[in-house]
C-alpha cells in the first residue's frame, strides 16, 4: 500500500498577522509577516520550532521509510574513500574520508619513493563541539611550509583565516575574519585576500604580510556595490591579478608573484555600458583573455604583458554564435577549452606548438565534464572529471599529445548497481514561443515505456546562466529503482546554450524561466512518461523561486513540490540594500526602486501572489543562518500560504537550526536530510515502498 501522510497528526502553527505596510511607485502594499525577520527572538524561535514539530508530526509514519532510505543511502557509499591526488611543488595532495567521521581529512605526501603521509588539515577535529564546519580557502605556500585556510562555524558564510606552519603543525598568530579569496605570493611570505563588508561584499584585496607587525595595506578598494572583488594567480605562478566584476562586467589588474609590493598595472577598463566581461591567465610573455568584446559567447585573445590594452589585442579563437567559450585552462604546450554547443559541454584542445587541434569525444547522450584539479603548469596532461545520469563520477587524466584516456578512479557505488539496467536520454520540449527547451532524463529500464506513464521528479534551475550538470547521484537510485523517473529542465535563465540563453531569462525576460518549465512538464505528460497526478517538482535557492512561480501559475499540473531554500520574497529582499547580494543582483531581477522593474518582479514574486485556490503538497527546507536566502523569506511563504491554500494536501516547513544555504554541513547529516526529502515524494506521489 502507498504510504500515507498523517496530515491530522497535528495542527499546524499559525502566525500571528502583524501587519507592515511599504509604499513606493504610487501603491501600499502590506506584508503581515515582516515581523518573522527578527531572529533570535523567543517569539520567532517557538514560531519556527513549532513548525519543525508539525513537520516531524506530519512526517511521523514515514520515520521508518526515512531510516530505510538513510541506510540503503549509506551503504551505497564507499565511507573510508581517497580522493585522487594531484600534484603541486614536489607534492601530491589528497583528502581521504574514514567511516564514522562527517569530514575529510586533508593530506600530501612528498612526491618520491617511501614518503610518509602528513595530515595538513583535520576538519574533524576542527568541527568537535560543533553543530556545522565549513572549509573555504585551502592555499599552500610555494615552497610547501605554510597553508593557509579559512573555516566558517555558523552557515552564515562567514570565514576566518588561519595559517598554519607545515612544518611544525602549529598555528601561527595570524587571524583574520570575513576572508573570501586567499593566495599566496611567489616569495612564500605575503598573502593576498579579500574581505567583505557590511553587506557581505568582497569589497577590498589586502596585502598581508605573515607574522609581521605592520598593518594589512590595502592593494585594491572597490567602491561600486554592484562589483565583487577578487584576486588570484596564473597557472605558471608567475603573476597575480587582482580586481572585480559584477554580472555583467569585469576590471583586472595585475604584478609579478615575485614582486608582490609592486603597484597594480590595468588590463582593460571596466565597461558596463557595454556589458564586457574577460578573464586572464599568463603563458610566455603573453596574456591569454577570453573576452566577450563583439562576442557574446566569448572569444580568445592574446595580448602582450608589456602592453595588454585592447588594441593590441591579436585573436585565437574567434567568437562562434553557437558556441560557448566557457572556460580556458592554460599549459606549458598546450590549451584546453571548455566549450558548450547545443546544450552539452565539451573539452577542445590546441597545441600551441603546431597549432593542431581536437575536441574529446564522450559517448553518452547527456553528460557533464569540466576540468579537474591541475595546478601543473608544465605538463602535457590535463585532468578532467567526467559524469553522466548513469555514469559514476570518474577522473581522467588525458595525454594531450597521444590522446590517449587514463580512467584514474570512478567513484564507487556499492551494491548491485548495474548502469546497464538504466537509460539515460536528451529530449527537447517546445516551450510557448516554439523555443526547443533541452531535457535530461534518466530511468530504470521498463519503467515510462509503451505508453505507461510513471512517478517522475522533474528538476530546475534556471538562473544566473548556471547550466544544471546532468551528472550521477548514487542517492538517487532510491528513487530510480523505486520506479520514478528524474529529469533536469534545462529552462532559459541558465547558461546551457551560452550567454543568449541566459539573457532571454533574466530582467524583464525572468517570466521565460518559469513558462519554460511548465512546457517541460506539459511535455512529459503529453509523451506519457508521467502524469500531472503523479508528477513531483523540486529546486533549491534561485530554483525555489521557479517552484513558487510555477504551482502559482498551474498548481494543478503538480502532484507535489519540495522547495529547499527558496528565494520566495522577491519584491521586500530585492528592495532592502543593506542585504548580502541584494545590489548585485539588481543585474539578474532588476532594481525595483525603478519602476518597470518593480512591477515586473512583482507580477510573479511567490511570495506576493498566492492566491486563495489549491496548492500542491509541498515540503519546503531551509536554514536558520542561510546568508543567501534569509530564513524569513521561506517562513513567511508558509505562514501565508496557510492562511490562503484550500486544499488538504500537506505544507510542511522545516528548517535547520544549525545550517547556511547548503544545509548540513556533515556528510551523514546531510544524507539524513536528502532521506527526508524522499520520503516526502515517495508518499506524495503514492510509491509503494
Amino acid at each position: 500500500m502507498p504510504l500515507e501522510l498523517n496530515a491530522t497528526a497535528a495542527i499546524p502553527p499559525v502566525a500571528a498577522p502583524r501587519p507592515t505596510t511599504d509604499s513606493r511607485h504610487g501603491e501600499t502594499r502590506t506584508d503581515d509577516y515582516f515581523w518573522l525577520r527578527e531572529k533570535g527572538t523567543p517569539e520567532v524561535t517557538a514560531y519556527l520550532e513549532a513548525e519543525n514539530a508539525y513537520t516531524a508530526a506530519v512526517l511521523q509514519p514515514t520515520e521508518t521509510l526515512q531510516s530505510a532510505l538513510y541506510d540503503e543511502m549509506l551503504a551505497r557509499i564507499q565511507e573510508t574513500d581517497l580522493s585522487v591526488p594531484y600534484r603541486q611543488g614536489g607534492w601530491r595532495y589528497y583528502a581521504r574520508t574514514t567511516e564514522g567521521k562527517q569530514y575529510p581529512i586533508y593530506c600530501r605526501i612528498k612526491d618520491a619513493p617511501d614518503a610518509d603521509e602528513e595530515i595538513t588539515l583535520d576538519l574533524n577535529l576542527l568541527a568537535e563541539g560543533k553543530a556545522f564546519l565549513s572549509l573555504g580557502a585551502y592555499a599552500v605556500s610555494d615552497d610547501g611550509t605554510l597553508l593557509a585556510y579559512s573555516t566558517d562555524e555558523t552557515g552564515f558564510r562567514e570565514y576566518t583565516l588561519r595559517i598554519k606552519d607545515l612544518r611544525t603543525g602549529e598555528l601561527l598568530p595570524d587571524v583574520i575574519e570575513k576572508v573570501g579569496s586567499v593566495v599566496w605570493a611567489g616569495d612564500n611570505a605575503t598573502l593576498f585576500y579579500t574581505t567583505e563588508d557590511a553587506a557581505k561584499r568582497p569589497y577590498r584585496v589586502l596585502r598581508h604580510l605573515r607574522q609581521s607587525p605592520v598593518e594589512d595595506s590595502v592593494v585594491y578598494e572597490e567602491p561600486d556595490a554592484l562589483f565583487r572583488a577578487f584576486a588570484y594567480r596564473s597557472r605558471d605562478r608567475q603573476y597575480l591579478f587582482v580586481g572585480s566584476a559584477s554580472s555583467t562586467a569585469t576590471e583586472i589588474h595585475f604584478l609579478r608573484s615575485d614582486r608582490p609590493q609592486d603597484d597594480l598595472t590595468r588590463i582593460a577598463p571596466r565597461d558596463p555600458e557595454a556589458e564586457h566581461e574577460y578573464y586572464v591567465d599568463h603563458r610566455d610573455g603573453l596574456f591569454y583573455i577570453r573576452t566577450n568584446r563583439g562576442a557574446v559567447n566569448f572569444r580568445l585573445v592574446t595580448a602582450p604583458t608589456a602592453t595588454p590594452s585592447e588594441e593590441n589585442w591579436a585573436e585565437l579563437i574567434a567568437h562562434r554564435p553557437d558556441v560557448m567559450l566557457e572556460d580556458h585552462d592554460l599549459f606549458a604546450r598546450h590549451l584546453v577549452v571548455t566549450e558548450r554547443e547545443g546544450g552539452l559541454p565539451r573539452l577542445f584542445v590546441r597545441s600551441l606548438k603546431t597549432g593542431d587541434d581536437h575536441a574529446i569525444p564522450f559517448p553518452e547522450p547527456t553528460y557533464s565534464v569540466s576540468g579537474d584539479i591541475n595546478r601543473e603548469f608544465d605538463t602535457d596532461t590535463f585532468r578532467f572529471r567526467y559524469q553522466s545520469l548513469i555514469t559514476p563520477l570518474s577522473v581522467f587524466d588525458y595525454d594531450l599529445n597521444t590522446r590517449a584516456r587514463t580512467l584514474l578512479k570512478e567513484t564507487p557505488v556499492l551494491g548491485p548497481y548495474d548502469r546497464t539496467q538504466y537509460v539515460s536520454e536528451f529530449r527537447h520540449a517546445t516551450a510557448s514561443d516554439g523555443t526547443k527547451i533541452p531535457l535530461s532524463l534518466v530511468r530504470k529500464k521498463g519503467v515510462a515505456e509503451d505508453g505507461q506513464p510513471a512517478p517522475c521528479l522533474l528538476y530546475g534551475y534556471g538562473s544566473y546562466g548556471i547550466s544544471m550538470p546532468a551528472g550521477f547521484s548514487a542517492n538517487r537510485l532510491s528513487l530510480l529503482d523505486r520506479g520514478i523517473v528524474f529529469a533536469i529542465a534545462h529552462i532559459r535563465g541558465g547558461g546551457e546554450l551560452g550567454k543568449p540563453w541566459h539573457d532571454a531569462g533574466k530582467m524583464m525576460a525572468k517570466k521565460t524561466t518559469f513558462t519554460d518549465f511548465i512546457a517541460c512538464a506539459e511535455y512529459l505528460v503529453e509523451e506519457r512518461i508521467t502524469t500531472s497526478d503523479r508528477l513531483a517538482i523540486m529546486g533549491g535557492s534561485a530554483g525555489g523561486l521557479l517552484m513558487g512561480a510555477v504551482v502559482n501559475a498551474r498548481p494543478e499540473l503538480f502532484r507535489s513540490v519540495v522547495s529547499v531554500v527558496p528565494f520566495v520574497d522577491v519584491i521586500n529582499t530585492m528592495l532592502d540594500d543593506t542585504l548580502p547580494l541584494t545590489v548585485g543582483e539588481y543585474l539578474e531581477w532588476g532594481n525595483p526602486h525603478e519602476e518597470p522593474a518593480y512591477r515586473y518582479m512583482l507580477s510573479y514574486s511567490p511570495y506576493d501572489n498566492l492566491e486563495r485556490k489549491a496548492y500542491p503538497a509541498m515540503l519546503v527546507r531551509t536554514s536558520l543562518n542561510d546568508s543567501q536566502v534569509m530564513y524569513w523569506e521561506p517562513a513567511k511563504y508558509v505562514a501565508r500560504l496557510r492562511t490562503l491554500k484550500t486544499d488538504p494536501s500537506p505544507l510542511l516547513f522545516h528548517i535547520n537550526l544549525a545550517a547556511g544555504h547548503g544545509g548540513s554541513s556533515g556528510r551523514y547529516d546531510a544524507l539524513r536530510e536528502t532521506a527526508l526529502d524522499y520520503a516526502f515524494l515517495l508518499a506524495t506521489l503514492g510509491v509503494t515502498d
